[in-house]
């Protein structure tokens, strides 16, 4: 992701082994809630409100949300079909915008 769009790397801080896994785990839950955003939805808010702590603003998510997609493609490589590539676009939109729509700026 860093190779990618090396601009979001001061945004993670400590053990990158540590980020690593909590974004994982989080990727994890929200695949696992998308069939029930009711859910989802306040975990989302309260990470947003966490990210506001860690400096992270609005503009972030588009740069991450391309590294991630990137990360993705060359992560599944032929399993990265339009398909999937669609399915994790719109994930990372739900994601983006319910966090967004928590942050002051």
């Amino acid at each position: 992701m860093f190779a990618y769009e090396p601009t979001v790397k001061s945004l993670f801080k400590g053990d990158m082994q540590q980020q690593g896994r909590k974004l994982m785990v989080m990727l994890h839950t929200v695949v696992n809630s998308l069939n029930r955003l009711d859910n989802l939805v306040p975990v989302l808010q309260d990470l947003a409100k966490r990210h506001v702590e860690y400096g992270v603003k609005k503009p972030h998510f588009t740069p991450v949300g391309n590294a991630l997609i990137h990360t993705l493609q060359i992560g599944l490589g032929d399993d990265f079909t339009p398909e999937v590539k669609a399915a994790w676009i719109a994930i990372l939109d739900i994601i983006a915008d319910t966090m967004k729509a928590e942050m002051y700026s």
